[in-house]
């Protein structure tokens, strides 16, 4: 199949079929980059992430979608070899799939450290590791890794998630400096309080007590996320590596 320009600059997003994945791509694909949109069950929605890129970036944009657990090592390096062969390369990688088991640790069974762990800190790993020797190749990159604010401050109920947050950020540095020399490029996104699907779960009572912590009084939305993605992306970010930045209304200040 005919691939895409080499100049042209192709991305992956994980868990990128709602929320602030979905707003990750859309903003990637309004800047001119092909991206391949995975999700894990709801193919539906990927789809209008599909639809929304095509908005944004113009008909002729080369978008797909691809359906992996990227807590499976072998589904991982399957979704990352599989976006190389259609988009032709991959420069810009967004792991940005992750999900919540809260509970307080007193209450909290293994199997829901583990699930967190998986998706979110292994998934992260495998994607990474998939990713970087293609761009090691190709002497370019951009990751670009979805934290939050408590893998930095913590949470109660959330021990589990803060802890694969936290380890995220950790990943990141590392490979900031391991692939500096290849011109790639490692940086994490600490998201604060969004407004997404995963966030709606969350109690009314919760919701007002977080708020009360927020600067800028008010909920967080995905595009402001989606739009920090772009810009870490971009050839106007080329200098900034090893980082964690907040999204976060001043939560963190």
């Amino acid at each position: 199949m005919e691939t895409v320009d080499s100049i042209i600059r192709c991305a992956l997003v994980t868990g990128g079929s709602r929320g602030i994945g979905r707003a990750a791509a859309v903003a990637l694909a309004k800047a001119g980059h092909p991206v391949m949109i995975n999700y894990s069950g709801n193919k539906e929605a990927a789809e209008e992430t599909a639809a929304l890129c095509k908005e944004s970036g113009g008909d002729d944009l080369p978008v797909f979608i691809e359906k992996a657990d990227i807590s499976d090592e072998e589904s991982a390096a399957n979704l990352v070899k599989s976006a190389e062969e259609k988009l032709g390369h991959i420069d810009i990688l967004v792991n940005n799939a992750g999900i919540t088991r809260d509970g307080l640790i007193l209450n909290m069974k293994t199997e829901d450290l583990e699930a967190v762990l998986d998706t979110n800190l292994k998934g992260t790993f495998f994607c990474c590791r998939a990713a970087s020797k293609l761009m090691m190749k190709r002497r370019f990159g951009r990751i670009i890794n979805m934290a939050s604010i408590v893998g930095l401050h913590g949470n109660a109920g959330q021990s589990n998630y803060s802890a694969s947050k936290a380890a995220v950020i950790g990943l990141t540095k590392s490979l900031a400096k391991e692939l500096a020399s290849r011109k790639i490029t490692s940086n994490a996104i600490a998201p604060g309080y969004i407004d997404t699907d995963m966030t709606k779960e969350i109690n009314e009572k919760a919701v007002e007590a977080m708020m009360s912590t927020i600067p800028l009084k008010r909920a967080g939305k995905p595009e402001e996320v989606g739009a920090l993605v772009a810009f870490l992306a971009s050839e106007e970010a080329a200098y900034i590596t090893g980082q964690v930045i907040g999204v976060d209304g001043g939560m963190g200040a």
